[in-house]
């Protein structure tokens, strides 16, 4: 499998050819991009941060310890967990990280036992807690048929409409699948998939094309053209937005400020068609056909938009790299329409967001799923709950 470079690897590529792409491994800040030309000089091109989309990460970290307690604790008969057994579910590092949550979030959490108590101290969720934790499973009962259809379609990105199921493990989180996927919900509709063994690695097929499917989210959020609308797309917009039917939603950061040469070039991209990503890629070369590598910008975009918070890391997008004919130098290609992605190294793992999904920190469409994480979280108070992603 051909892998596209990841951080440390451009950077230091780029660094021994005297460019430099990256401030650090530290993220994206003020990212130079030399340029040599023939007079004074060199240009730079600067990849800014988005301080909103850097902000989407780092608010996860408390509500994904709390999420994460609040499973372990209903994964329990007692649905209660002894104190010193948490070390064994989480590590003995994380273990403090996820004591100091319970000592902080009194409306979620309730410690039981200990100090005079004959058994010892566990910790279970609040009666509030519990109480919105029931509204989980309606949650889960609304999102089997957006999870069917987005399997659906992922499984009809890729060239042979298969993919290995180690691969849709890694994303399974992101989708909103639940931790038994293969028995709740692949073994359910024998119908729609099919899992395989090939070369020594489980793969899941799907069993018929659906055509009503082969329709991706930018085309669904298009809008309709006017008259009007029509005779002022010969002018070049100022933002790059273009209203077509092969035109993506682009969103620049505060201070980029693209020159008219600038703009008139993604104009005629903005314009140009290309292939459908649910075509076979194995009809384009990305490399040397222009509208081919649109097409990938496509099927990333694509990929992203079938995800509950329209985010993946670069790793989880790196292991659908053979299955979908993804770009050798993804990276750049991600760098360069940094209109429509944007990389950041908040969190542990560099993470592509798609931007258009996002009003400042806040996810625009939400998902039951989400919807009820969100009801639940808001238990951590007002001050913590606004801080929250919503």
């Amino acid at each position: 499998m051909r892998r596209y470079l990841n951080l440390s690897q451009l950077h230091k590529s780029y660094r021994n050819n005297g460019t430099r792409i990256f401030d650090g491994l530290s993220g994206y800040r003020s990212t130079q991009i030399m340029h040599k030309t023939t007079v004074g000089k060199p240009k730079q091109k600067v990849y800014h941060r988005v301080h909103e989309l850097d902000r989407v990460m780092e608010l996860q970290k408390k509500p994904l310890l709390i999420m994460n307690l609040k499973s372990i604790i209903q994964s329990q008969k007692t649905e209660s967990i002894l104190l010193r057994d948490l070390e064994k579910e989480v590590g003995f590092v994380q273990k403090w990280n996820y004591m100091a949550v319970i000592e902080k979030y009194h409306p979620i959490f309730r410690v039981v036992g200990g100090e005079g108590s004959r058994s010892p101290p566990a910790v279970t969720l609040s009666e509030k807690a519990k109480k919105i934790a029931s509204l989980e499973s309606e949650a889960l009962v609304q999102m089997e048929p957006v999870l069917v259809r987005n399997l659906k379609k992922l499984l009809m990105l890729s060239v042979d409409c298969r993919l290995p199921l180690e691969t849709i493990q890694s994303v399974a989180a992101e989708l909103g699948l639940p931790s038994d996927f293969k028995n709740s919900l692949i073994l359910k509709y024998p119908e729609f998939f099919r899992l395989d063994e090939f070369n020594g690695r489980v793969y899941l097929h799907l069993e018929n094309w659906d055509s009503s499917l082969a329709v991706t989210a930018r085309e669904e959020m298009l809008p309709p053209i006017s008259d009007g609308q029509s005779k002022r797309g010969k002018k070049i917009s100022k933002d790059g937005n273009f209203s077509g039917p092969f035109a993506f939603r682009l969103k620049y950061p505060i201070g980029f400020r693209p020159n008219v040469s600038y703009l008139e070039e993604v104009q005629r991209w903005q314009k140009m068609e290309f292939p459908s990503p649910y075509l076979n890629a194995r009809r384009f070369e990305a490399a040397a056909d222009p509208k081919a590598r649109k097409r990938a910008v496509a099927v990333l975009h694509e990929l992203l938009s079938l995800t509950m918070e329209k985010r993946l890391t670069s790793a989880q997008i790196d292991a659908f790299h053979s299955e979908y004919r993804l770009p050798a130098r993804l990276l750049l290609c991600l760098i360069k329409h940094q209109g429509i992605f944007y990389i950041t190294n908040k969190g542990v793992f560099s993470t592509v967001i798609l931007k258009e999904a996002y009003d400042g920190s806040n996810l625009i469409d939400k998902c039951p799923l989400i919807e009820f994480r969100d009801k639940f979280l808001a238990l951590m108070g007002r001050n913590e709950s606004s801080c929250v992603v919503n």
